[in-house]
């Protein structure tokens, strides 16, 4: 039973039917109001579309940003899926998501996406891309010191299951100049030198925001040149507060390396972009706090060679996703064949970075097609050796890399 079509009817049936953790998103669950974003206009407007659309004519990027979200949306329609086809791997993906809700991808009438969406009641259509995805969980990114997010822990915030939280401490470790002072108004004791109550404040702040989350992790993004040897009040942070933390909770602190912020400004959230970054940060973390465990994704190809042999010397360092510019498909398929290559099953091979509540579909769509193509071609590597394999052990394989291992590693 171990031909070519047999094992990958079987793949490609466990693919479907995992239950997916996408642990590492930037949606919120329904509660939290107007954070909750989704529907054909935020769609259109997400980042990436936007500095796509806005290579073609040379609008001026002010006189794009005064219009309203409506307009904005229906310039990018016009522009991307109008007057161009739609291939880049962002416009794409809203095909994805439009043929998978059961629309007509070829109207161009950007209204008649719009009653659709409007016609949604939020609820029982939350529920459908849940099940449409075939997602258990997603973790949300959490940050106490964005005022409104706060106002819904501290007020009105409702648990739902399927939306976990992951305590995000960019503010303490890349902004002081504006966090701190947020702090002190909260009425942490903290000073801009760390001295004083700082470090034990710092320390309180975090505690009290994990259980109040009930957070699975601390996460920062950091830039390319995070260096844990250059004597930084954030090294410092890092190492007296947030590690010490994160090991007395026993729970990973996740690392995002390689942003670089507004290279371009004039296009906002769309004109950051990314570089290379050295290792030795992650060698020196996983040798010296072995019982801390790290949750890693890096940004830049050029760093993942490097990236997955320094994962196969340390057991507490737990690679995640082809993040943000990684996420398209030729380079999922790359990265994910390295990492079976050197770690095999060891591994998380993606997560969506949704801020759009539908891009879910879209990203585990494309993901799970890279997946299941790479997968194919190493099982049959082993079949042509005479290796036996079963359902079963396909089954067990592929919920460990959309689920388990992340459950697995966090609970160690």
């Amino acid at each position: 039973m171990n031909n070519k079509l047999n094992i990958e009817l079987m793949i490609n049936n466990a693919i479907s039917t995992a239950s997916i953790t996408d642990i590492h998103t930037h949606l919120f669950s329904e509660c939290f109001g107007e954070l909750f974003l989704f529907g054909i206009d935020e769609l259109l407007t997400y980042h990436y579309l936007v500095a796509e659309a806005l290579r073609y004519d040379g609008v001026d990027y002010q006189q794009f940003f005064n219009l309203s979200k409506e307009e904005q949306a229906e310039y990018v329609w016009k522009v991307l899926f109008v007057d161009n086809t739609p291939i880049s791997e962002p416009a794409r993906s809203v095909i994805t998501i439009l043929n998978k809700l059961g629309l007509d991808v070829n109207q161009k009438d950007l209204n008649y996406y719009r009653e659709f969406f409007r016609a949604q009641k939020l609820s029982s259509y939350v529920d459908r891309i849940f099940k449409i995805t075939n997602i258990k969980c997603l973790i949300m990114t959490n940050d106490p010191l964005d005022q409104n997010e706060r106002g819904v822990w501290e007020k009105g915030y409702v648990k739902d299951s399927r939306f976990r939280a992951a305590l995000r401490i960019d503010g303490i470790l890349n902004s002081r100049e504006s966090s701190f002072p947020q702090l002190r108004a909260f009425g942490y004791k903290v000073e801009d030198d760390l001295s004083g109550t700082t470090i034990e404040e710092i320390k309180r702040f975090l505690i009290e925001w994990i259980e109040k989350m009930d957070a699975l992790y601390c996460a920062v993004s950091l830039p390319p040149d995070f260096s844990m040897l250059d004597g930084s009040k954030r090294v410092e942070i890092i190492e007296n507060c947030v590690l010490p933390v994160c090991k007395g909770k026993n729970i990973p602190l996740a690392l995002m390396i390689g942003v670089k912020r507004a290279v371009n400004p004039e296009l906002r959230l769309a004109g950051d972009s990314l570089a290379k970054t050295d290792i030795k940060a992650l060698e020196y973390l996983c040798a010296k706090y072995p019982q801390n465990k790290f949750l890693v994704t890096i940004l830049s190809l050029e760093n993942q060679h490097e990236f997955v042999i320094t994962a196969r010397k340390f057991r507490n360092l737990m690679p995640f996703g082809c993040w943000w510019y990684l996420n398209s498909p030729s380079l999922i398929e790359q990265i994910t064949r390295m990492r079976l290559e050197w770690l095999g099953m060891s591994f998380i091979p993606q997560h969506s970075d949704c801020r759009v509540f539908e891009q879910l579909i879209s990203k585990w769509e494309h993901s799970k097609a890279v997946l299941a193509k790479v997968l194919i071609e190493k099982y049959n590597d082993l079949i042509q050796m005479g290796y036996e394999l079963s359902e079963e052990k396909i089954n067990r394989d592929i919920q460990n890399l959309l689920g388990d291992n992340f459950w697995r590693f966090i609970s160690q």
